[in-house]
């Protein structure tokens, strides 16, 4: 699991800008993430889903295995984000963002690999993944489809590390829009949060367990 960003990654910005290789293009190590009008942090954002994510998972019975433990650090690159997922062999992976789309834009995305050579082998079951990811957060969460990005809630990207470089099915989840006033009280919200995390929950379930194919 994947809660991307950092808290500290503004503080050393020759270290989050140094390029590295995604697969396919040079690319940032990684970035500062976005944030609400109002200064909450996407990186927090992610740091809290992913915590409850994790509980929620352990109380399921699952290992799991975070690419970083605490909001008060910087980085680790995305390069060292999936290959922590990879050598775990984990058996899915999630990447935990929000998005800083137009004002005026709502709702979250799910975020799917094109194969380019490393990912081929997990991109059917990556896709079954994003379909259980989308139906989840419909059926569980506040959240809406996003109505500024993608097609029904889903998108297909070639220029992102983690998806370029996975070995494990896996996807990247925009939980919604920060920069739109409506969906930031949700996304500020503890309580929504929890609810997110829930929602992707039963979704590693239902794919694990195969339940909705």
């Amino acid at each position: 699991m994947d809660a991307g960003h950092n808290g500290l990654n503004y503080t050393d910005t020759a270290f989050i800008d140094h390029k590295i290789w995604n697969g396919r293009e040079w690319e940032a190590c990684n970035t500062t993430g976005t944030q609400t009008a109002s200064g909450y942090t996407e990186a927090l954002f992610n740091f809290n889903v992913a915590t409850y994510l994790a509980a929620d998972l352990r109380r399921d019975g699952a290992r799991v295995v975070l690419t970083r433990t605490n909001n008060h650090g910087v980085g680790p690159c995305v390069t060292r984000r999936i290959q922590i997922i990879n050598t775990a062999h984990a058996d899915v992976g999630i990447e935990i963002h929000a998005d800083g789309g137009p004002t005026s834009g709502r709702g979250f995305t799910v975020l799917e690999p094109v194969a380019d050579g490393p990912n081929d082998k997990v991109i059917g079951q990556s896709i079954r993944f994003g379909s259980d990811v989308r139906s989840a957060l419909l059926a569980d969460s506040p959240m809406r489809m996003s109505d500024y990005y993608g097609h029904n809630g889903t998108i297909f990207r070639n220029n992102l590390t983690g998806l370029n470089l996975t070995r494990v099915p896996n996807v990247l989840i925009e939980c919604g829009n920060m920069a739109n006033a409506a969906d930031a009280r949700l996304l500020t919200s503890s309580a929504v949060q929890r609810q997110i995390a829930r929602a992707l929950d039963q979704a590693i379930v239902r794919f694990l367990t195969g339940a909705s194919h």
